[in-house]
């Protein structure tokens, strides 16, 4: 008969075991509600690092303001020679996107040039906040610190369905009477 019909004395832990097997199932399951979140940016930050990104061109790129001669749209022109230049800090420019996209990588070329000559010659923003919006209306928040050094900066960023990017220049470097703060290139990334 045995296995089938064991006797259990009274006292041999039964009840124990269920109340173990219970908590590490409600512990369990507590745990992947609370780190679902995180799992889904490991999951999503792994594959844009697996993937190579591809250029996006913004279709709309509006500023709040203009030096005569240095429009907005210098920044997405693929030359690092042409820049917008901006009046004073807090002014801001705006890239509108056609079709929402997972936003890996942002490259700033800050300064007038790649050329250190050139790049000393107007002002610089050595801090940018970053407003990245989504397709469905959330606004995300980036403080971006900047070198102050010519050439291309990469800034990793790993929003989805973004809509459009404003650019708020701040912490101006070298500005001075008859001279400007200058934004040379911004390059937008997704995911391919």
């Amino acid at each position: 008969m045995w296995p089938l019909r064991r006797k259990v004395r009274a006292g041999s832990g039964r009840g124990v075991r269920l109340l173990v097997i219970l908590g590490v199932l409600v512990a369990l399951c507590a745990a992947g509600l609370f780190l679902l979140p995180a799992g889904r940016a490991l999951f999503e930050d792994t594959r844009d690092k697996l993937g190579k990104p591809k250029a996006v061109t913004p279709v709309g790129i509006k500023a709040s303001a203009e030096v005569s001669g240095h429009p907005a749209r210098n920044t997405t022109d693929g030359v690092s020679n042409h820049y917008w230049g901006a009046p004073a800090p807090g002014a801001s420019v705006t890239y509108t996107f056609g079709e929402p996209f997972r936003l890996v990588d942002v490259i700033i070329t800050n300064g007038a040039s790649t050329s250190p000559e050139a790049y000393a010659d107007e002002a610089r923003a050595l801090r940018m906040d970053m407003e990245i919006t989504t397709r469905d209306g959330e606004v995300h928040r980036k403080q971006v610190t900047l070198a102050d050094k010519p050439g291309p900066q990469t800034i990793p960023t790993g929003f989805s369905d973004v809509t459009t990017v404003r650019l708020v220049l701040d912490s101006p470097a070298g500005l001075a009477r008859g001279r400007h703060l200058a934004l040379a290139e911004v390059e937008f990334f997704a995911r391919s």
